[in-house]
């Protein structure tokens, strides 16, 4: 039985006067864990040695910027508004990367590298479908450990809750109307998990997929889960027709990765003609 679970009463420490973010050291565990397992698929899969860790050299920088540039569009008050500070657009340490930002600018970023390489004759790439398939597992597991960083941040947590797992948050970190409650959903608890349930589950039906399905899979499950979690959150969003900007994000992105999944399956049962 659960007693609930606390935030952590710190998030970074100091080594040698430096300070180190525990955000920072999430993300940074996460892009490492992917690019070591994806390295490891894609080798299994045909593909060249060192060819992911040569493609993360632009995807990474390019997810980076991709999910910061998301957040500030979505979020733009708190750095460009009535008593914003702009200077903070800059510090992603202190949380804030939209992971549609992330998965469209990296994606985008590793598919250019990828053609790159292949133009050039690099030995081991394959078609850049396999190449986003081998990624997919450990993308997610990246997901998963990167929402951790939420966790010691304080931030990006759910309604108020009376479940044994409820999140412990501090009165300072409560949002305007809630200072009267103590135990809120776990969200980023729940995207976790949810990320590494689709990791596993994907690793296990992708031998019935074609190439670039796998990739595909991943986004149409991960929009689902993320649609019933972001339902939950209270932070501060937009909404459009009642729905916040990312439940709607989850819908569009997740109903076109599902359609894309099937017209793979449905091209390649068309016969060739002589």
């Amino acid at each position: 039985m659960f007693a609930s679970i606390p935030t952590p009463s710190r998030s970074e420490f100091n080594i040698a006067g430096m300070t180190i973010h525990f955000y920072a050291l999430c993300i940074v565990g996460g892009i490492a864990l992917a690019i070591w397992l994806g390295d490891k698929r894609f080798r299994r899969a045909g593909g060249g040695v060192n060819v992911v860790a040569d493609v993360a050299l632009v995807s990474v920088p390019a997810g980076i910027i991709g999910g910061r540039l998301y957040h500030l569009a979505t979020s733009p008050d708190a750095y460009f508004g009535t008593g914003g500070k702009p200077l903070d657009a800059i510090k992603i340490w202190q949380g804030g990367l939209g992971i549609w930002g992330a998965i469209a600018l990296g994606t985008l970023g590793a598919w250019w590298q990828f053609r790159r390489l292949a133009r050039r004759g690099r030995v081991g790439t394959t078609t850049f479908g396999n190449f986003a398939d081998a990624l997919a597992p450990g993308v997610l597991l990246a997901q998963a450990l990167g929402r951790f960083g939420n966790w010691f941040n304080g931030e990006l947590f759910g309604k108020p809750t009376n479940l044994p797992w409820g999140l412990q948050i501090p009165l300072s970190l409560r949002p305007v109307g809630f200072e009267n409650f103590s135990l809120f959903h776990p969200t980023f608890l729940y995207e976790a998990l949810w990320c590494t349930f689709v990791a596993l589950l994907l690793m296990r039906l992708e031998g019935g997929f074609l190439a670039g399905q796998g990739f595909l899979f991943y986004i149409a499950a991960y929009c689902l889960g993320r649609f019933f979690i972001e339902s939950l959150r209270i932070d501060s969003a937009h909404h459009v027709a009642g729905l916040r900007i990312n439940e709607w994000v989850s819908l569009i992105v997740g109903a076109l990765a599902a359609l894309a999944f099937g017209r793979i399956k449905r091209t390649s049962n068309i016969p060739d003609h002589p």
